[in-house]
């Protein structure tokens, strides 16, 4: 039987030789779907989407080797749905709207995709540019027909679509005009507190905003030995510190870029650098806390110490002192490990550029 990679090495190995280019595979008929959709704001979104995000589908999809033998089943669900994820993104931060039934309309498409014999909707009714060629709806029927097929599928859905909320109703309040986007967050925050009392605001917003857990869960649920003490364990260890992890990382890196688009960027409500530092450094303990006691424990360490070198060795990070100290310091949280996925993942980087 195909066991579960607890080791950097043999993770990576697999990863390179098993996952990505099964990612790579599906994504190339979605970027040529894309390319078709008929209305061309539409079209550049999807486009872009794929090829300036392509690293969280191959990143995502290595979950998929926590279904063991049965991984290849797993990967179409979680690019197709990490591909609604990045395409709706770019919808609400590059294009045309900022109504928040716009954006409750569209993700309705993610709601639909984790619930098998969902009917769909016209995701497009509140805008202006609705033709896709039918797009999004084969995104959403592709998610919905492998999990038609994932064994302990009942166990996890309540779950899926509990993630799935928080992670819309993020989208919907932080895409709105920029006046009330803080105000809207605060309130929903409000809403959870006495849950997280240990969060700020802007945290628990972040950690909405992954697609992890969903991602973990289906993967399991792939699994004969899968239970329910399982699915709620995933359920508590992911949100809110291994996805906050997560995406408060991703928010660091795109710091630059959020701010000559003029996009909302977690990572500015920190009162400086060394604040960050060290609520990063509390998310890295509670991510790590939270692992204890799940299946397959030492994979999802690995996971939180291959985010931090991930994200730490995006060419965005830009090199000037600050940044430099920071990134090294994250990186000594996370010990050689993260080291370790650092160096693999510029190595990789460069490789890509090379046969590109």
């Amino acid at each position: 039987m195909t066991t579960v990679p607890t080791r950097a090495l043999p993770l990576m190995i697999r990863s390179y030789k098993q996952i990505f280019p099964a990612v790579h595979k599906e994504l190339a008929y979605w970027k040529k779907r894309a390319e078709n959709i008929p209305d061309p704001e539409l079209r550049k979104q999807a486009v872009a989407s794929i090829e300036t995000k392509t690293f969280h589908c191959e990143g995502g999809a290595i979950y998929a080797l926590l279904a063991k033998e049965r991984y290849q089943k797993v990967i179409p669900f979680i690019v197709a749905y990490q591909t609604i994820s990045d395409y709706l993104d770019n919808l609400c931060d590059r294009s045309t709207s900022l109504d928040p039934l716009d954006f409750s309309a569209l993700h309705e498409s993610m709601h639909h995709a984790l619930t098998v014999g969902a009917e769909q909707t016209d995701y497009y009714r509140y805008r202006n540019e609705r033709e896709d060629g039918g797009y999004l709806s084969e995104l959403v029927e592709t998610c919905q027909r492998v999990l038609k097929d994932v064994p302990h599928y009942r166990l996890i859905s309540d779950s899926l679509l509990h993630l799935c909320d928080y992670y819309s109703q993020l989208q919907i309040h932080k895409h709105v005009h920029p006046r009330d986007r803080v105000g809207r967050l605060r309130n929903w925050f409000f809403e959870h507190q006495d849950q997280f009392p240990e969060l700020k605001w802007y945290e628990f917003s972040a950690s909405a905003g992954s697609t992890l857990g969903i991602f973990c869960l289906v993967s399991y649920a792939m699994r004969e030995d899968f239970s329910e003490s399982d699915q709620s364990a995933i359920l508590q260890g992911y949100f809110p510190y291994i996805q906050g992890l997560h995406i408060l990382l991703d928010y660091f890196i795109d710091q630059r870029e959020d701010r000559l688009e003029g996009d909302l960027n977690f990572c500015t409500y920190y009162k400086d650098l060394a604040t960050f530092v060290n609520r990063m450094a509390l998310f890295i303990r509670r991510a790590d806390d939270y692992t204890k006691g799940l299946p397959d424990e030492k994979f999802h360490r690995l996971i939180n110490r291959g985010l931090l070198g991930l994200y730490l060795s995006d060419e965005k990070v830009k090199d000037d002192e600050s940044i430099h100290r920071t990134v090294k310091q994250l990186l000594n949280f996370g010990g050689l490990k993260s080291k370790f996925f650092y160096m693999n993942a510029k190595l990789y980087r460069k490789w890509q550029q090379v046969v590109q």
